[in-house]
């Protein structure tokens, strides 16, 4: 490894660790334009199971904050979490299958309409006290399978996290608030990341000398990340809607480019 490859995928960790420690989610769609563009990383395959092993283990590392904070609902996550396994275990073959070129085109429009979903505002009324149990199970289970199952099929076919997913997501099945939505995703996050990385690494498709610097760089700007947020938190809902557009321009230049 020269040294501008390592500068570029430290510098590359501490921005997707900046970003989840800020808007709370969505650092990882910004793993794999990193890794290809910036970082310079051939093979789309060998970016997308390197960011699925880096967004995994920097959603573990980010799980403990949100677990001490009592914004995790366990039981809508586990069974969130094994309907997205298996979708994401589905996905991340499918995906391999799949020429290079075409899945860069295709995360580009799932990126253009991720951010402009988010840009959305929802008119449905919150519900801080949803619990998964014996009387809610029929209802929640109905919504939180299918979608799960969809959302995992998605990140393991593109090789993300999912957060910008799996936090909309969990929102649409449970009616959970934002910063219970974002807790709770850590823990699909990780299931399904590491799902994905499972798969790509049997295959040899994961760099894990860029993993290591990944997560070096992630570790560091969520650091940052938290501190600032903690400064903008009235700023929270601003924040979140300017990350959605750029996410929404980095996939449109990602279209440009591989269309």
């Amino acid at each position: 490894m020269d040294a501008g490859f390592v500068l570029a995928a430290l510098a590359s960790g501490a921005l997707i660790g900046l970003v989840l420690g800020v808007v709370g989610g969505g650092g990882s769609i910004l793993a794999v334009p990193l890794l290809v563009y910036a970082v310079g990383m051939g093979p789309p395959h060998a970016a997308i199971g390197t960011a699925a092993v880096a967004v995994a283990l920097n959603a573990l590392a980010g799980l403990a904050g949100h677990a001490r904070a009592g914004t995790v609902k366990w039981r809508c996550a586990a069974v969130f979490a094994v309907a997205g396994m298996i979708g994401a275990a589905l996905g991340a073959e499918l995906g391999k299958s799949v020429d290079g070129q075409r899945l860069l085109l295709g995360f580009g429009l799932l990126m253009i309409g991720i951010g402009l979903s988010t840009l959305r505002k929802s008119k449905r009324e919150a519900a801080p006290d949803v619990r998964l149990t014996r009387e809610s199970a029929k209802v929640l289970i109905s919504r939180l399978v299918p979608i799960g199952l969809g959302v995992g099929l998605a990140a393991g076919f593109f090789g993300i996290g999912g957060g910008f997913l799996i936090v909309p997501g969990l929102m649409l099945a449970t009616r959970m608030p934002m910063q219970f939505a974002v807790g709770t995703s850590l823990i699909v996050v990780t299931a399904l990341g590491l799902t994905t990385a499972v798969s790509y690494a049997v295959s040899g498709l994961v760099d894990w000398p860029a993993t290591g610097l990944l997560v070096v760089g992630g570790a560091a700007g969520s650091l940052a990340g938290i501190a600032l947020a903690r400064k903008l938190a009235a700023q929270k809902n601003r924040l979140s809607k300017a990350f959605a557009a750029m996410v929404s321009v980095v996939g449109a230049a990602i279209v440009y480019v591989n269309a």
